[in-house]
């Protein structure tokens, strides 16, 4: 009986696990719409980062299109995606693979 029991039970999927808990990315894009100023002080009061970091980061918006500006846990990735979206930029959540 205990055979039956156990073989209808559904399996558990190992790597849905891993997806979810493993390292992502939050990714910043460039938008037309915000000064660089501001999202300079977004960096700072969102993510916490200093002036040179935040100014760093704002730059590679602006330059490149795209900044990594957080790496880690997907819970915490996606507050930081959400907190960003709410100050008005656009930011995206990304499957970090080579992790």
């Amino acid at each position: 009986m205990s055979e039956i029991y156990s073989s209808s039970l559904p399996k558990h999927s190992v790597q849905n696990e891993l997806q979810l808990d493993g390292v992502w990315r939050v990714v910043v894009l460039n938008d037309p719409v915000n000064l660089m100023s501001y999202v300079v002080l977004v960096f700072k009061k969102v993510i916490g980062f200093d002036e040179p970091t935040a100014r760093k980061h704002m730059l590679e918006v602006h330059e490149g299109g795209r900044s990594v500006v957080w790496v880690g846990l997907r819970e915490r990735a996606e507050a930081y995606v959400f907190a960003l979206q709410q100050w008005h930029l656009t930011a995206v959540l990304e499957s970090d693979e080579a992790h």
